[in-house]
């Protein structure tokens, strides 16, 4: 079950796989480091939050970052951070299908307080942002709808109908998910094993 009180995270960690509350949660490797994250994100004046289990820290009624632990690393996360100005550059892109770099990975636990002056420069060019209403560009992506999706909904009218029905959103995360895919075959799995959870409505990353 995800978190919803802020400390579970601190203390347990995000609830989302059942490493939870264990010795091998990734929150536990880089315990020091998140709270240190945790301390310059509310020094900053952030009001501090959990969303999507994790914590997020919003100004003027806007998300301005989000932060988690992943194995190897963890990272501190910007929203609408194409309006970020990346002086230092310190952000790198979360993965490939990420339009722009908008996080700060950390592989030490010192690094945090390290680079504490940096990490509220832009946490407060993202708070001024919020303040004045400013969002970026929308941008609007096509993606391609991969041969083997395209085969599976002509061949099963339940599975057409259930797909079309999803949320722009949902859709797209199933085409990312299939085109980050290189072989046909890896494809057709992965759309056997999305299946239900299309006909359930979810998308690809739902439980």
């Amino acid at each position: 079950m995800m978190i919803t009180d802020i400390e579970d995270f601190f203390t347990l960690g995000c609830g989302r796989c059942d490493r939870f509350a264990t010795p091998d949660c990734s929150t536990r490797f880089w315990i020091d480091g998140l709270t240190a994250l945790r301390a310059i994100c509310r020094e900053t004046g952030l009001v501090e939050t959990v969303k999507w289990a994790h914590p997020c820290y919003m100004h003027s009624g806007r998300n301005i970052a989000i932060f988690g632990a992943l194995r190897g690393d963890f990272r501190l996360s910007f929203m609408n951070a194409a309006l970020l100005k990346d002086p230092e550059g310190v952000l790198e892109r979360q993965g490939p299908n990420t339009l722009h770099p908008d996080m700060i990975r950390f592989t030490d636990n010192a690094a945090p307080a390290a680079m504490a002056g940096t990490i509220r420069a832009y946490l407060r060019e993202a708070m001024s942002y919020a303040e004045a209403g400013i969002l970026p560009e929308r941008i609007e992506r096509v993606l391609d709808m991969p041969d083997e999706l395209v085969d599976a909904l002509d061949n099963d009218p339940e599975l057409a109908e259930a797909f079309h029905a999803l949320t722009p959103g949902r859709q797209k995360s199933y085409l990312f998910n299939l085109n980050a895919a290189k072989a046909s075959a890896t494809r057709i799995t992965r759309i056997e094993k999305f299946r239900p959870h299309i006909l359930a409505g979810k998308g690809a990353l739902e439980r």
